[in-house]
């Protein structure tokens, strides 16, 4: 790579996401309006300052339309599975069950925004538990605005060993670590630990979000209990079987909190009247104007039984994956080079996406059991089937067009060679004092292309590459680097965006944003400052 690595370019590199976030934050435009301008700014730098043809534009556009259309299966698919058990009423039937089950309405809030979106991230991951999270989380009074936030950061812990451990092996392929070698185990340690004080974090801003200083004191307990399970849990598990490391912990944590809610500090009903996540009105509201359907709380978490239960089959059980993921498909793409001669390789099949064992398959799969099922006990009624079908895609197509923008944007980013520079010039100008910054580096990655896997993929290399050249330790740096990925999934637009999509408050992203970026800037800095103080010498 010939590319000038100067203060010019790296401001040209890093102007789309100054414009982004300057209209989402500053200006209040919501991501459908703020995507297309980025886009086209990154456009204009990629072929303006960064030598790229018409060529290369056009087929990082063509990646980016298809990996977009990828993330919006699995909006739809959860919209879908929403709107199923809107119809049936299933979401009045959670909010009182669950409430008759936690009394205490801050473990409620922690078990549905935080516990529950741990166990979906466990197994699935891309973006499910936000898309998820924000209605069922709605159903117990959370506002809209919170019931998009709280999922955000309650999935972002497991972002990297989640999803049964693919960001994790993404990193280890990047870095060229060997599966089993000292050094694989101490960068799982590292990243375990960080994402452990992530953990930590997390909780007590649920509990703060909730009521300040009064509701960190009730929650003590159940957040040092409940953040132990998941980030001691991890961190133990990560020096044994990364693949589970994520899961098993989501599942413990999803039990001990039922137990919590039994015990005698949280087994009495509590809850802080004046709370700024709930709202009071439209609670109690419902309470008095909307007919429970006869259903059981069992029965009104079936769509999300038979979600875990597939899942599950589908992704552990090595015979049907394998079986299952050989139907899969993508698009060729030739090499493209830019005038400085960055390279982008040759793919036979970009991104290819397996159908059968696809996140979206899982979602469809659980709406139409729950539909069926919902639909013979006389749960949803004459009608209620279209209007399902209907209310889900009209819902999904406005969150297409910001989508697709924001990850065309980041594939010109990756494809012009603007993302290198971008860290390639922290790491050039800082020297030792780069590490700092090296949370930031996979917070960005996240940011960008709304995973912690592909921020791996994009950065692994160059973490390890950096730390090498600065005759450091590579591995708490890799970790850092993860960490970082995992924590920027709570701020990255394109997961924001199923979150507001799912609870009808599409446009919002910029205020999600505006309330989620004052804890995990600070964290990530945290992070830095500790690797600093660790390798930075």
């Amino acid at each position: 790579m010939n590319i000038p690595i100067n203060l010019f370019m790296w401001v040209m590199a890093f102007l789309p996401i100054i414009v982004l976030l300057f209209l989402l934050i500053k200006c209040g435009w919501g991501a459908t309006e703020a995507a297309p301008v980025g886009l086209l700014i990154t456009i204009f730098t990629g072929i303006f300052f960064y030598k790229a043809d018409i060529t290369l534009i056009a087929a990082e556009s063509a990646k980016g339309i298809w990996n977009a259309l990828i993330i919006l299966l699995i909006v739809w698919t959860a919209i879908l599975m929403y709107q199923v058990g809107d119809e049936a009423k299933a979401f009045l039937v959670i909010r009182n069950g669950m409430r008759k089950l936690l009394p205490n309405e801050l473990l409620l809030v922690l078990a549905m925004g935080w516990i529950f979106e741990s166990f979906l991230q466990g197994i699935t991951g891309f973006g499910v538990p936000v898309a998820v999270g924000a209605p069922l989380l709605m159903g117990i009074g959370v506002t809209p605005l919170w019931a998009v936030i709280i999922p955000l950061f309650g999935q972002a812990w497991g972002n990297t060993f989640g999803t049964l451990g693919a960001a994790w092996d993404s990193l280890a392929m990047s870095a060229n670590l060997a599966v089993g070698s000292p050094e694989y185990w101490m960068t799982a340690l590292w990243t375990a630990g960080f994402i452990w004080f992530w953990t930590v974090i997390a909780g007590f801003a649920f509990c703060w979000f909730y009521g300040k200083g009064k509701a960190i004191k009730k929650g003590l307990p159940a957040v040092l209990i409940l953040s132990t399970i998941q980030g001691g849990g991890e961190l133990l598990l990560s020096q044994v079987n990364t693949t589970i490391s994520c899961f098993v912990p989501a599942c413990i944590s999803l039990i001990v909190i039922l137990l919590l809610g039994r015990t005698k500090m949280y087994r009495e009903d509590w809850s802080i009247e004046d709370s700024p996540i709930m709202n009071r009105k439209a609670s109690s509201g419902a309470d008095s104007s909307e007919e429970l359907p006869d259903m059981t709380l069992v029965q009104a978490f079936v769509p999300y039984f038979v979600l875990s239960a597939i899942t599950l089959i589908v992704l552990v059980v090595k015979p049907i994956n394998s079986f299952l993921g050989q139907i899969s498909f993508g698009f060729s793409f030739p090499e493209t080079v830019t005038g400085y001669g960055y390279v982008n390789a040759a793919v036979e099949k970009f991104s290819a996406l397996t159908p059968f064992t696809h996140a979206s398959m899982f979602l469809f799969v659980s709406a139409m059991i729950g539909l069926i099922y919902y639909k013979k006990n006389g749960w949803i009624k004459e009608g209620g089937v279209k209007r399902v079908f209907v209310k889900s895609i009209s819902m999904t197509m406005p969150s297409g067009i910001a989508v697709i923008g924001l990850v065309i944007m980041s594939k010109i980013m990756d494809g012009t060679g603007q993302t290198q520079v971008l860290a390639n010039g922290i790491a050039n100008v800082l020297g030792n004092i780069y590490v700092i910054l090296a949370p930031f580096v996979g917070l960005l990655g996240t940011f960008m292309t709304g995973s912690n896997m592909s921020s791996n993929i994009l950065f692994g290399g160059f973490q390890m590459t950096t730390a090498n050249l600065l005759h450091l330790d590579p591995a708490p740096i890799l970790g850092a680097q993860s960490a970082g990925g995992a924590i920027g999934s709570a701020v990255s637009p394109s997961k924001i965006i199923l979150g507001t999509t799912t609870a009808g408050i599409l446009g919002s992203e910029g205020e999600v944003l505006k309330r989620i970026i004052l804890i995990t800037v600070p964290v990530a800095i945290i992070i830095g400052l500790i690797l600093f103080a660790v390798v930075g010498i």
